[in-house]
């Protein structure tokens, strides 16, 4: 099983407003971290084990994204869209 794809499947659920799906797995893919809280390329569900390459920047990228998306529930990609500022007056002014 591909973490990445497996992260990304969290977003999509996400978008699906499929909150408690996207939770549930997000929780279950931060079970698979190893002692360090490393993630690799893939795991093999059958050996109960991380694979391929380790440790894996595409797995932990996809999981700050993920865990970004599940603390912005609403429209995750038009948030990552917006600019980021030190001033909330500015980003509510910005909107309208």
């Amino acid at each position: 099983m591909f973490l990445a794809c497996s992260f990304w499947l969290v977003d999509a659920y996400i978008l699906q407003r499929r909150w408690q799906d996207a939770r549930r797995l997000f929780d279950r893919l931060l079970e698979l971290r190893n002692d360090v809280g490393l993630l690799s390329e893939e795991f093999d569900p059958r050996a109960g084990r991380l694979v391929g390459n380790f440790p894996q920047a595409f797995t932990h990228v996809a999981l700050i994204n993920s865990a970004f998306n599940l603390t912005c529930f609403e429209k995750p990609a038009d948030q990552r869209a917006r600019p980021a500022t030190d001033d909330a007056a500015t980003a509510i002014a910005a909107e309208a």
